[in-house]
């Protein structure tokens, strides 16, 4: 991770608008992980990541930091929700499952680097694969049963002749296949019927996988075109010439110097019922301590560290106060930035400078169906406003208002679109907006409701 905190930023406003406190502290923390490996040895086992803790309401763009950063760094990550754990003893999937799922992210990918690099190979060796395939298609699928008993049937031995016929047939498959033009030919790719994974205590489970290379895989033929043939055969070439011993090797290495979890709805864990449904809040807390704090947890893949991880929490904290986590808890997450509520000029950047802009992406999907919407700056200036009006006399849902008021807006045009007709061109201005979202687009007078 090369780039800079005002880089990191950069890229995050892109998508996100405001809350630039959790940005700087986001690319602070992500900075200080490259910075860290850059040290000797003796002074990096010292320095230990600093936990952030985001506190906002919903929809202001906790999440939506995360799901970037993960995208932006090429870093194990893992996303996870805090109310989906349990204390250890009850029903439910265990905090360790946490940094399970983040080794299997790890490995994920650093078998697709390796993968890459292998693929030139695999490529070839696949396309051999299919000239083959051409060149005997009534061949037999090799019984599991005598491979692992050792009688493979030797082929018979050809004439010079016939040898010299195979070899110039398989040169015309081999120019064919590089011109692209037995993509659509239809052959029989004998294939692995990998086992349906199975489900204990919360776990997903592949009962296959427990018996590792005991038995013989079982396949089956499938029947399918060249071009789809290609993918499935370069995909297990790639996976014979993969060293996973290797893979797995760097990928605990990655996970637990370069991992990064995002623990959602924190707030959720917060309260400190003794009975009911809420008996296990604070346990659940408990056992999210020793793994934020620095832990051994055993994965199928090997034992890892949690000591320089990241951990990134956050939660509305609308019930329940930072407070009301335990004080262990609270001391392990040293960064604590506060999101602020979105307000209309946050909306209008929201439509008009965010790459992901509902505008545009609105735009593109009626363009499809020939209508091309034109949003005015009076429209954005309504939908804003009206997006405001909603978060404060009705639930603040922050950004997420803006699906709400822009599939009631455009639904009659939506449902009449239909690809039948010839190109329009509709344009949205604020009148448009505001006898369209009706309720949701006046303003409120508050002083009604003050005594």
């Amino acid at each position: 991770m090369e780039r800079t905190p005002k880089q990191i930023v950069r890229e995050l406003d892109r998508y996100i608008i405001g809350q630039d406190e959790a940005k700087r502290a986001v690319a602070v923390a992500l900075r200080n992980r490259y910075r860290r490996a850059q040290l000797p040895e003796e002074m990096r086992s010292e320095i230990v990541p600093k936990n952030i803790l985001m506190v906002g309401p919903t929809g202001v763009g906790k999440t939506e930091i995360a799901r970037r950063l993960a995208r932006m760094v090429d870093a194990p990550f893992v996303k996870v929700e805090a109310t989906k754990f349990t204390e250890v003893g009850y029903v439910g999937r265990d905090v360790e499952s946490i940094i399970r799922d983040l080794v299997e992210a790890s490995v994920r990918i650093c078998k697709a680097k390796a993968a890459e690099k292998v693929k030139a190979r695999a490529t070839v060796l696949a396309e051999e694969r299919i000239v083959d395939i051409l060149l005997h298609p009534n061949r037999k699928p090799v019984n599991p049963i005598d491979v692992l008993l050792g009688n493979k049937p030797k082929a018979p031995e050809l004439p010079e002749a016939e040898k010299q016929r195979l070899a110039t047939r398989a040169e015309t498959l081999r120019a064919q296949l590089m011109r692209g033009e037995l993509e659509d030919v239809e052959i029989e790719v004998e294939v692995e019927d990998a086992p349906k994974d199975g489900e204990i205590n919360g776990a997903s489970v592949n009962i296959g996988s427990m018996m590792g290379d005991m038995l013989p895989r079982k396949t089956r033929m499938r029947r399918m075109k060249v071009a789809d043939a290609r993918k499935l055969l370069v995909a297990q070439e790639e996976s014979n010439l993969i060293d996973m011993d290797a893979v797995t090797e760097e990928a605990l290495r990655r996970a637990e110097q370069d991992g990064i979890v995002f623990i959602d709805e924190i707030d959720k864990v917060a309260g400190r019922a003794a009975n009911g449904p809420d008996v296990s809040r604070e346990g659940v807390q408990r056992d999210i301590l020793p793994i934020v704090e620095g832990s051994t947890v055993s994965t199928k893949y090997g034992v890892v560290k949690t000591d320089y991880m990241l951990f990134i929490a956050a939660g509305a904290f609308h019930v329940s106060k930072v407070t009301d986590l335990i004080p262990e808890l609270q001391g392990r997450f040293p960064v604590r930035v506060d999101l602020k509520p979105l307000t209309k000029e946050d909306f209008k950047k929201i439509l008009t400078q965010t790459d992901n802009a509902l505008t545009r992406q609105y735009e593109a999907l009626l363009a499809v169906d020939h209508v091309h919407l034109r949003f005015e700056d009076s429209a954005l200036d309504a939908i804003s406003e009206a997006a405001q009006q909603a978060n404060e006399t009705k639930e603040d849902i922050g950004a997420r208002r803006l699906h709400t008021l822009f599939e009631q807006m455009l639904e009659d045009i939506s449902f009449n679109a239909g690809g039948d007709m010839p190109d329009v061109d509709v344009v949205i201005n604020g009148d448009y907006v505001r006898e369209h979202l009706g309720q949701d687009g006046k303003r409120v007078d508050m002083k009604r409701y003050i005594l």
